[in-house]
């Protein structure tokens, strides 16, 4: 018998910088994941962890690295490309049509693909509230459900990686609880996450490791366990002595 297959890593990010008007925000930055993972990027605001998610989807050129997704190197790649190559950003100021329906928002999240009917029902079905709104103004909706249309509409286009930042800014406890709920449910399906957050007890609630970005640099990584249970990390973001 011949050596089992190891399976490559959907996501590579490899050593990467990234920032604005030639000043790097974030530093030699790695971090990798297998299809299937949820892995969370906690920080402080202004850690760079907003910066480190654009370079990776496409919409900030990085000054330095590469990235690698699905065994391809798509360094340089414009954001639309590396979009129909599976992986949906959502960012945290959601950046939907307020003037457009609930259905129409997410009919543009399959572009340039048709909408799939069976699609929607999905994101329906996970977001029931979204189904009963389905004609409604997005701008009229509350914040909670604006971000469970920003999930939705990206999972239209039938990711491979759905990418989140910061998916509870500006939402209730009770919300960010729901929507974190709704993406345990995408993880059990088998979606590969990757989340930033400063939210960082929902993180790991999530995800399976986790890395913590300062200063735009990765100060750790380790299992959501381990981190949990790291007394700087307790202390900085938990609130634990």
């Amino acid at each position: 018998m011949g050596a089992p297959t190891v399976a490559e890593p959907l996501l590579v990010v490899d050593g990467i910088s990234a920032g604005y008007l030639d000043q790097d925000v974030v530093h030699q930055v790695g971090l990798t994941m297998d299809a299937g993972d949820a892995v969370a990027v906690i920080g402080s605001n202004g850690a760079g962890k907003t910066t480190l998610f654009r370079a990776v989807c496409g919409m900030l050129a990085a000054s330095r690295g590469g990235v690698h997704f699905g065994g391809v190197d798509i360094t340089g790649w414009r954001a639309h490309r590396i979009a129909r190559a599976g992986v949906a950003y959502v960012p945290a100021e959601r950046h939907l049509f307020p003037e457009m329906s609930v259905r129409d928002n997410l009919s543009l999240g399959a572009y340039p693909r048709r909408p799939d009917a069976t699609r929607m029902a999905l994101v329906f079905d996970l977001f029931p509230r979204l189904g009963e709104r389905a004609r409604q103004h997005a701008g009229t909706m509350s914040g909670g459900e604006q971000q469970m249309l920003a999930v939705g509409r990206a999972l239209m286009s039938k990711p491979r990686l759905l990418m989140l930042d910061e998916p509870s800014t500006g939402l209730a406890p009770k919300l960010a609880a729901e929507a974190y709920a709704a993406l345990a449910e995408l993880r059990r399906q088998g979606l590969t996450i990757l989340v930033a957050e400063q939210q960082v007890p929902m993180a790991l609630g999530l995800a399976d490791r986790a890395y913590v970005l300062e200063n735009g640099r990765v100060e750790l990584e380790g299992t959501s366990t381990e981190l949990a249970q790291n007394p700087d990390v307790r202390r900085a973001y938990l609130g634990v002595a």
